[in-house]
């Protein structure tokens, strides 16, 4: 298998892993389904589906750098030290309010939709 083909293997590994192992990618998933079913029904346009996608992919990426920096801070830090909570609270605090913003473009993009 050649490198950009492995790359592409390991990716996609990270991604099948974090959503089997991690509850709030699993939830995160459930949304992205449930909002682009949504989308299909009110008949999104093509500029409301790029900004939809792109929030949930901001969401899904932030949640992926969550799982690994606390994967990467259990490894390094096994035992409770204040640095190593703090690592993990901010990464945390990242997917949080990149959920917010998502939430916020969704609320601008869907209302429209349903109260005219």
């Amino acid at each position: 298998m050649n490198r950009l083909l492995r790359s592409f293997y390991y990716a996609g590994s990270g991604i099948l892993s974090a959503v089997r192992t991690q509850a709030n990618m699993k939830i995160h998933v459930v949304c992205a389904i449930v909002v682009n079913a949504a989308g299909l029904v009110v008949g999104l346009t093509r500029m409301e589906w790029v900004v939809v996608i792109a929030a949930q992919a901001v969401v899904m990426a932030a949640e992926l750098m969550n799982t690994a920096v606390e994967h990467v801070v259990d490894l390094a830090s096994p035992s409770r030290h204040p640095l190593a909570q703090a690592a993990k609270d901010t990464a945390a605090g990242g997917v949080l309010v990149a959920a917010i913003g998502a939430v916020i473009i969704g609320l601008f993009v869907f209302i429209p939709h349903l109260w005219p």
